[in-house]
């Protein structure tokens, strides 16, 4: 299917301008030209009606006929009573084209509606003095008083025929009005879009010191600036820390595969009486991988976090166990004088998924043991509340600057920015546990003084 060619914005306002005044050309042509003479024939019609009503209520007042002169004046109407079959009262009929009883349809009109002692009935009949039509309406006020009001229906065909001439150039001006409003109204509107539309494309070819700064006096157009500014640290900040993982993958992934090559090799050149030396070799070689293997299915987490491909399994569990079992896991690290301090009620019984927390919280474990202090301690706090459970993990380390606590949670993110391998873990871990936390709706978060140590906790509903 062939595409339709594109328009620019100006154009497109133009077009819309004009087919808004052609719009508006069309409706004043029917109303005012085409439909005239009906809008006429209906307004003097309920002008009469109307009329005809303040007669009949006001017959036999005193003073009567002067209201009547009054009413057929104002309203360019003529006006006759007929009381038993006699005109008690009839209006000056000079220059309004009125039709008397002198008429023969107008005669006939009267003595038929008298006859019958009809209640209400109009007509229209032709005036011959004038070739045009005259409406006539016949009311019964009293017993033998009848009203009959008439008024001549001029046709506006003179009127009709001028005003088509003046619709002509009233059409040019208002096209030409549409088309300079438009002008104006595009230069106004599209300078800007272009302008943002020329950064946005600096911006997707990753230009990130662009900056969207016009002020345009446009909300729409202000806030759409406000967002792309947005948009361009944020993109800025995530192509950094994409630059800095791919960095740090590959050192991570270098590394051990380097000290695997070497080892392997300098074991298949040792000495056969040497099986000291090799099992060592080989033992380095098992660890390495063992590393890698590690870096990898954290990846590999951490990605199906983040695209949400693990569905959650909630289920009732102790959390103390829990938390007891996990730093079983570390009781190697006592040998090099690592505490764990465990400070919990004996039995916190909670709902949620067993093998996501224990991620969860063997990574906060994980990551304290990498940053406390000479001490070696590490503090696991579980705390109840009425509606939640707290898990602080805790340790003694320097601490983290307040400006950088927002981005510890970013992969591979380090204070000084200078990438080395951890001691335990992968470097992803806090990754992990925050994407980890968001998939079970729970409030996490950290607290850090300076030479004193860190505070990681995270809440359960």
């Amino acid at each position: 299917m062939k595409k339709s060619k594109k328009k620019s914005l100006s154009l497109n306002i133009l077009l819309y301008f004009i087919i808004f005044s052609a719009i508006l050309l069309i409706i004043l042509w029917v109303f005012q030209i085409l439909f005239l003479n009906t809008f006429y024939k209906i307004s003097r019609t309920k002008a009469l009606k109307n009329s005809i009503n303040i007669l009949a209520n006001n017959y036999g007042i005193e003073n009567y006929t002067d209201l009547f002169d009054e009413i057929s004046i104002n309203n360019n109407i003529c006006i006759e009573v007929v009381h038993y079959n006699m005109i008690t009262y009839s209006s000056r009929t000079v220059d309004r084209k009125c039709m008397t009883r002198n008429n023969p349809d107008i005669l006939e009109f009267q003595t038929d509606f008298i006859s019958n002692d009809q209640t209400l009935k109009s007509a229209e009949i032709i005036n011959p003095n004038y070739n045009s039509k005259t409406l006539v309406i016949g009311k019964k006020i009293k017993d033998d008083a009848y009203l009959f009001v008439n008024t001549s229906l001029v046709p506006l065909d003179d009127g009709i025929k001028m005003l088509k001439g003046q619709f002509i150039y009233i059409a040019i001006i208002m096209l030409l009005m549409a088309s300079i409003v438009s002008y104006f109204i595009s230069k106004r509107l599209s300078i800007p879009i272009i302008r943002i539309n020329e950064r946005a494309k600096r911006m997707g070819a990753k230009d990130y010191s662009v900056k969207f700064d016009d002020e345009t006096n446009i909300l729409e157009l202000d806030e759409l600036e406000n967002t792309l500014n947005e948009a361009t640290k944020e993109l800025s900040k995530t192509d950094e820390l994409r630059r800095e993982l791919m960095a740090n993958v590959s050192h991570d992934l270098k590394t051990p595969l380097t000290l695997i090559r070497a080892y392997a090799e300098a074991a298949r050149d040792i000495d056969a009486s040497k099986k000291k030396k090799r099992e060592e070799d080989l033992q380095i070689i098992i660890d390495e991988t063992s590393r890698l293997t590690l870096l990898v299915n954290d990846i590999l987490q951490l990605s199906q976090l983040e695209s949400s491909v693990v569905p959650l399994t909630i289920e009732e569990f102790d959390l103390k166990i829990l938390v007891d079992d996990i730093v079983k896991k570390f009781d190697i690290l006592k040998k090099n004088g690592f505490k764990f301090n465990v400070i919990s009620p004996s039995c916190v019984n909670i709902k949620s998924d067993r093998k996501k927390l224990e991620q969860v919280i063997y990574n906060l474990v994980n990551n304290a043991i990498n940053y406390t202090g000479f001490d070696k301690t590490v503090t696991i706090k579980i705390i109840q509340k009425e509606d939640v459970v707290r898990v602080e993990v805790i340790d003694t380390g320097e601490g983290i600057k307040q400006e950088d606590l927002k981005f510890i949670w970013d992969k591979y993110y380090k204070v000084d920015k200078k990438h080395s391998r951890n001691k335990y873990g992968t470097g992803l871990g806090l990754s992990i546990v925050k994407s980890t936390l968001i998939s079970l709706n729970y409030t996490y978060g950290v607290r850090s003084i300076l030479n004193k140590g860190t505070t990681f906790y995270f809440e359960i509903k």
